[in-house]
């Protein structure tokens, strides 16, 4: 049985995990669970998994979930704040960590755990794309293990030549991430001007926050996964390439230089890579729809560099090993697509700020995660600043 401590227990990863244990009790006990403001759901959570601890954001919060499970003889301790985030998720019981917090406020956390050799399963961007050359300097240093979650990274795991994933390097002509491309890939520049909220968060194969929902639309999650494949994989960025996929069945693949592709299928379903990532090394039945490969051709298309334009500014940061840049980027995106939910900004003004806001901030390299999150601070300053200048 392993012990596992689950990071953003109420998100659509962190539901997704819930279910797979539901489906197998007897392989994993639930250490803790955390969420931000979600007590509601967290709360139907702990009565159901009856973890040792769960984490919320603040103190009232805590005594609200803490009170309606003590009515109900819940034994579950409530917590709360960032320190007790990295308590959890590096306590010396836990064998893995399932980091799926959205956003830097998974860091700390994600973090303590690498430190501590913790298996992780990895579904929490932000921890590679902010702090990359940190996070995978320390997991070599403490033997933790990084399993990704994200289902374009899983698919390239899973197509790596052997099990402990020591392979030649130059074996490998490329790493192909595929993209479905979003809600708006056959619209036009000039079609996206009014786009709303809605429209940017329905994406056409995936169930997704908000939030995501919108990178996707503007590929901005392609973006930052092409820094976690630099990360994870160890491979030139020059090595890396994105390809569109409408369909989302093939997650992702890799070019061998005898000619070979080895591709990774299935259904856009999350609880495949979830479950990977769990039982790994071992492959365990998961509850997930059949493909069905008479249901829909598939297609390929290359990537529009013009339409797309946040791809080509990434490559250009890990080019000249710009780490800072990548860190500003994803701080300006969160703050941005925010405002545009919250229609502050219009849907292209998105990309008009992120490339704004990296030709005004230039930052030296992180050396720790307190730099990590001083220039995420500092970054969004930056753009709070130009939003409330530009829009008085």
């Amino acid at each position: 049985m392993k012990v596992i401590t689950i990071l953003g227990a109420t998100g659509s990863i962190g539901v997704n995990t819930l279910e797979i244990i539901r489906d197998n009790p007897a392989d994993f006990e639930v250490y803790a669970l955390t969420a931000y403001r979600n007590i509601e759901l967290l709360y139907q959570q702990c009565l159901k998994f009856s973890p040792r601890y769960a984490v919320v954001a603040d103190e009232s919060l805590a005594n609200k979930l803490s009170n309606d499970l003590k009515a109900l003889d819940c034994q579950t301790i409530v917590l709360y704040g960032k320190e007790a985030l990295v308590s959890v998720a590096s306590a010396e019981k836990v064998d893995m960590v399932m980091a799926a917090i959205v956003g830097i406020a998974g860091l700390a956390p994600t973090f303590a755990a690498v430190n501590k050799g913790k298996t992780i399963l990895l579904a929490n961007k932000e921890a590679l794309v902010t702090a990359g050359e940190i996070f995978m300097r320390a997991a070599t240093q403490s033997g933790a293990m990084i399993l990704p979650v994200d289902s374009e990274h899983n698919a390239i795991f899973q197509c790596l030549p052997d099990q402990d994933k020591h392979y030649d390097q130059q074996a490998i002509s490329r790493i192909i991430l595929t993209a479905s491309g979003g809600p708006f890939r056959e619209k036009s520049l000039d079609e996206l001007k009014d786009i709303t909220p809605d429209e940017a968060c329905a994406h056409p194969n995936w169930q997704m926050g908000r939030k995501i929902s919108v990178d996707s639309s503007t590929m901005m999650n392609k973006a930052l996964e092409v820094i976690e494949a630099y990360w994870l994989f160890q491979v030139p960025v020059e090595k890396i390439e994105v390809l569109i996929h409408p369909q989302s069945i093939v997650h992702s693949m890799v070019e061998y230089h005898d000619g070979s592709f080895i591709a990774q299928m299935g259904s856009p379903d999350m609880k495949t890579p979830i479950g990977y990532a769990m039982y790994y090394p071992q492959r365990h039945k998961i509850n997930v729809p059949k493909l069905d490969f008479t249901a829909k051709p598939l297609s390929f298309n290359a990537l529009d560099g013009q339409r797309f334009a946040l791809i080509p500014l990434v490559y250009d940061m890990l080019k000249r090993q710009d780490y800072a840049a990548t860190i500003v980027l994803n701080a300006a995106n969160e703050v941005l697509v925010e405002a545009f939910l919250a229609e502050k900004i219009q849907y292209l003004e998105i990309i008009e700020y992120i490339e704004r806001v990296l030709q005004e901030l230039k930052l030296n390299k992180p050396e720790t995660i307190d730099d990590v999150v001083a220039i995420d601070l500092k970054a969004r300053r930056h753009v709070s600043v130009l939003l409330n200048t530009d829009k008085d």
